[in-house]
């Protein structure tokens, strides 16, 4: 036997006539662009016929605040199924001890391309604002980022940070960093230096990085080589890959600037079955500072990015949104940490 309608109607009376969830009928009642025109018009016409009327109070109820901040993780491939890149791992430290001091707790989930993890929060009330940390494809992430700015989500990521950014961006100077990187491999006499990462707009960071490398390398007076740039995801295994197309490849090359240090490791993995040794034969850089790249052999020289400024800037912004003061996108410095993968 269908449902029937409480003596006094609810959204969930609506949404049972209109054959639609109850957060849609939340959603069309506040005239929200991301239900269609058709279905706002059929739940509006229920509505009146109902003679459905918002409850005040449970709408004010609503609107409190939470205290409660949202740090969604995307899930990222890794060798002992976390799914979470160690370099978060070592930010959520930070993030965490930030929420603390300002009197907020944190909700720690994932983020998954094929589900709408966005509209969820939206409609969940669960917490005042989102951090977002990691996007898999940025071109496919775009979308995401779209609705919640629609939305008027209170969001704050961690990424690159450009003129054109949709949303409240922190981030580190990546085009900085790769310069760092280039230097110094120049520094050592490197002159054919190789590039594992995807270096396009699908992947935003990696481009800076490989776009400060070649700015480095251009200002030494050597010109990039194309070829020597391999395209790699965050992980051991795609810089293993990336490394021994590399080698196939037959150029040669020098050096390695990783775009991570989990490309850097498994790129290692790869030079180290070759016969090659580090650094003699291939100085390699990779980024980020994972506590992998101090266990490596040898040690990795890496890129640092600022993890407690990043944490605290991150919540800090958050909070500026939600409480509706002025927040601006923020760009830290990077420092290179010179170990034994590039010891002349």
């Amino acid at each position: 036997m269908g449902r029937l309608p409480s003596a006094k109607p609810t959204s969930f009376d609506i949404a049972y006539l209109a054959g639609v969830s109850q957060p849609t009928v939340s959603r069309a009642l506040r005239g929200s662009k991301s239900v269609s025109a058709a279905t706002r018009a059929n739940i509006e016409r229920i509505a009146r016929e109902l003679n459905y009327t918002v409850d005040k109070n449970a709408s004010s109820l609503r609107s409190q605040r939470t205290h409660t901040l949202a740090l969604l993780f995307f899930e990222d491939p890794t060798p002992d199924e976390s799914m979470i890149n160690p370099f978060f791992l070592s930010m959520l430290g930070s993030i965490t001890r930030q929420c603390a001091l300002r009197g907020y707790d944190l909700l720690i989930s994932f983020q998954q391309m094929h589900n709408d993890w966005h509209v969820a929060y939206q409609d969940s009330h669960r917490s005042d604002g989102i951090i977002l940390l990691g996007y898999g494809d940025y071109q496919l992430y775009l979308s995401k980022l779209e609705h919640l700015v629609e939305m008027d989500t209170k969001f704050v990521r961690w990424g690159s940070v450009s003129d054109d950014d949709i949303g409240l961006t922190v981030g580190s100077d990546n085009v900085g960093a790769g310069r760092q990187a280039g230097e110094h491999l120049v520094e050592i006499g490197r002159r054919h230096i190789a590039f594992l990462g995807d270096a396009s707009d699908h992947a935003p960071e990696f481009q800076d990085r490989y776009t400060g490398l070649c700015q480095a390398m251009q200002a030494a007076g050597l010109a990039p080589d194309a070829a020597l740039q391999k395209d790699a995801v965050s992980s051991e295994e795609s810089g293993y890959a990336a490394a021994q197309a590399l080698l196939a490849s037959g150029k040669p090359f020098d050096a390695i600037f990783a775009a991570s240090d989990l490309i850097a490791i498994g790129a290692m993995r790869a030079l180290n079955e070759a016969g090659l040794h580090m650094p003699r034969d291939v100085a390699i850089i990779g980024f980020d500072d994972i506590p992998a790249a101090s266990l490596t052999s040898p040690m990795l020289t890496t890129v640092m990015q600022d993890m407690k400024g990043a944490g605290e800037l991150l919540v800090d912004a958050l909070l500026r949104r939600i409480d509706g003061q002025p927040a601006e996108r923020r760009v830290l410095p990077t420092r290179l940490i010179k170990r034994q993968s590039t010891a002349v």
